[in-house]
């Protein structure tokens, strides 16, 4: 049987840095929480990365915001978004006063 656990025990309040947690990993995938209030990527940085991304707000609310084409996207409990390959983005806002609780799968080509 595999590691289980609960994804709403020991959240951080994360009022000084994001809280990164890896759940489950594999050769092709990592499962990460991550835990923000208030944090953001810094202005004029971009995430760029090779592996595909599939994000969910499970709690709280964030915006994201993607380089080309100028768009924002916020995002609220419930809410998901796959990000392919090499898309440049970045976290715009996160609530400064609530947690945001994010779920994040990080996909590598086979």
């Amino acid at each position: 049987m595999g590691k289980s656990g609960n994804i709403y025990t020991r959240l951080s309040a994360a009022r000084k840095k994001e809280e990164f947690r890896v759940l489950a990993r594999g050769s092709n995938f990592k499962v990460e929480r991550i835990v923000s209030c208030g944090q953001v990527t810094p202005k004029n940085k971009w995430l760029c990365q090779k592996q595909a991304e599939w994000v969910m707000v499970l709690k709280g609310r964030a915006r994201l915001m993607f380089k080309y084409g100028k768009r924002k996207l916020l995002l609220k409990t419930g809410d998901y978004i796959f990000i392919p390959p090499y898309v440049r983005h970045r976290v715009d806002w996160t609530h400064p006063r609530q947690i945001t609780l994010w779920l994040a799968v990080h996909l590598n080509k086979p």
